[in-house]
């Protein structure tokens, strides 16, 4: 089993490789390595194309939802995008806030920050910046984002607790997520679970859905909605490389699924405080 630090410089390797790269050759290829015959990155990815506000150069067909689509962001928002990659998100959420307002975008991949910067300046963006950073120490101050957005990132991180304990610090009281994400029902087969690569293709690095949901209640956020749910196929030429037939037929045969929901919540206007005097919680 691979360390935190371990998992994270596995996917700063792997999608520094990704930004050099575009979105043909990223869905052609496994890994940023154009060795495999069917994608990983890409089997989860949803067609952004007729969206406002899309730049085909910032989609590299990472993703596996389009949040930005249910995220209600209102003009003069601040807009915070998790794993911002390229800006696709981010340039989205732009055409939503309009002049008056503002997208931060936060990558911890130093190639992804320089990819994504390009892209805003080369159209003038004044009011989206790109931030490199963790995710789990976001490098912004609390209570200054109306909406948080992020694409198929989550999964990605070791510590998920951590993260969500970082959206509800930037949030402002009343402010909203809307996060698209991988996760399982059911358990991966074990190879799967052990298998670098599909972590860093977004698979093995998520967790049940039932926690996931959990982990969203346990760190206070209120109106949990799950926006959007589907079914995410692997092909048996990405599975073969990690199971044999027989484990193949039995992965189908199974209980086990891995989905891509769309999730919902807020941080609530008023904090719960505890009873501190006398009376107090009369």
């Amino acid at each position: 089993m691979k360390t935190d630090i371990e998992l994270k410089n596995l996917v700063r390797e792997k999608y520094s490789e990704i930004a050099l790269q575009d979105k043909e050759t990223n869905a052609a290829s496994c890994c940023g390595s154009g060795s495999c015959s069917t994608e990983v990155y890409n089997i989860m990815s949803d067609d952004y194309s007729q969206l406002e506000g899309y730049n085909p150069d910032a989609d590299l067909g990472l993703g596996c939802g389009l949040p930005t689509q249910f995220a209600q962001i209102k003009k003069g928002d601040t807009v915070i995008d998790l794993g911002s990659g390229a800006g696709n998100d981010c340039f989205i959420a732009r055409h939503e806030i309009g002049d008056t307002g503002k997208v931060i975008g936060i990558d911890f991949t130093p190639a992804m920050i320089e990819k994504a910067r390009s892209n805003a300046e080369a159209r003038g963006f004044n009011n989206v910046e790109f931030r490199q950073g963790d995710i789990e120490q976001m490098p912004v101050t609390s209570n200054v984002a109306d909406v948080v957005v992020s694409n198929c990132v989550l999964n990605l991180v070791p510590n998920k607790d951590g993260v969500f304990k970082e959206i509800y610090r930037v949030l402002k009281p009343g402010g909203h997520f809307s996060i698209s994400d991988v996760v399982l029902v059911s358990d991966l087969p074990a190879e799967l679970k052990e298998a670098a690569e599909m972590y860093a293709g977004c698979v093995s690095g998520a967790i049940q859905k039932e926690v996931y949901l959990e982990l969203v209640h346990s760190n206070g956020f209120t109106g949990i909605v799950l926006q959007k749910e589907k079914q995410i196929h692997i092909p048996d030429d990405i599975l073969s490389q990690y199971l044999n037939a027989d484990q193949i037929a039995a992965f189908r045969s199974g209980q086990s699924g891995i989905f891509s929901i769309t999730v919902y919540a807020q941080k609530p206007l008023q904090e719960k405080t505890t009873c501190c005097e006398p009376g107090c919680c009369a």
